[in-house]
């Protein structure tokens, strides 16, 4: 079963003005607000609203103790997408993304109970206050 993508317009994503850039000194492309901690749910929005440069995402490793899995990945828009859970320190409060060829993208995931100011302070953190919404992009 192929899992619908959320309209791009929906998501709440934050990237950084050089996100992606290699050799970027810059820890995290991004932030991601998501409204639950249901990957299954969440992810496909996500995907459909990254820039098309960043290319076909095929793996994605989140925090396993914050985000609910259901097997090793889902099938997006037609595509396999692994995902996988740790429960390592390192990956605390964000999202992994892999797309082999083109790079790898960190963002960091916004609470969702967050309030809307809180949500724009970590959001601005995140970017550095220079971050770009790229459904307006």
């Amino acid at each position: 079963m192929t899992v619908p993508s959320r309209p791009a317009s929906s998501v709440r994503l934050r990237l950084g003005e050089y996100s992606g850039a290699s050799g970027s000194a810059r820890p995290l492309d991004g932030a991601w607000w998501p409204r639950s901690y249901d990957l299954t749910a969440e992810l496909p929005g996500l995907l459909a609203a990254l820039p098309h440069r960043w290319g076909h995402i095929t793996s994605v490793l989140v925090n396993g103790g914050m985000w609910s899995l259901s097997g090793d990945g889902m099938l997006i828009d037609d595509q396999w997408v692994h995902a996988r859970g740790t429960d390592s320190a390192r990956a605390g409060h964000t999202v992994c993304l892999l797309s082999p060829g083109q790079g790898r993208w960190d963002l960091l995931v916004v609470p969702p109970a967050a309030t809307d100011a809180e949500a724009e302070r970590l959001m601005d953190t995140a970017t550095g206050g220079s971050g770009t919404d790229p459904a307006q992009s």
